[in-house]
């Protein structure tokens, strides 16, 4: 049995899988899933797990140079945003139509029970070296 980091086993395949740019998406539990995405579910009722203990855990397991955003987050969700600036990554905005267009693009969505407005990130892997 696996002893120290993520022990969710989809999780951990999907980390394992990863290279330089591949993009992870931690999702609010409203966010549409492409139905060509593979989508862990985590959620287990509005608010359980919460996003940011998803994202903390993430950043523990995964070198992440970049972060993409909705734009909208800056004004319909400020403590998220705020909470999001303080990991000292980079942030790109995009409008939240196009950021459901580029979760196309994802390896994994990891859907939370996060139940606030633009509760959602791209994580875009890097590098550890």
């Amino acid at each position: 049995m696996k002893k120290h980091g993520v022990l969710n086993r989809d999780i951990s395949i999907a980390l394992s899988k990863l290279g330089h740019t591949d993009q992870i998406v931690i999702a609010d539990c409203g966010l549409p899933i492409p139905n060509d995405v593979t989508c862990i579910d985590l959620s287990l009722k509005p608010g359980v797990p919460h996003f940011l203990d998803v994202l903390s855990i993430m950043l523990q397991e995964m070198e992440v140079e970049q972060f993409t955003l909705a734009e909208e987050i800056k004004m319909k969700n400020q403590p998220l945003h705020a909470a999001l600036l303080k990991n000292d990554i980079g942030v790109h905005y995009v409008q939240h139509e196009r950021f459901k267009q580029l979760t196309r693009d994802a390896k994994v969505i990891i859907r939370t029970g996060e139940n606030t407005p633009y509760a959602n990130v791209i994580l875009h892997a890097g590098v550890i070296f």
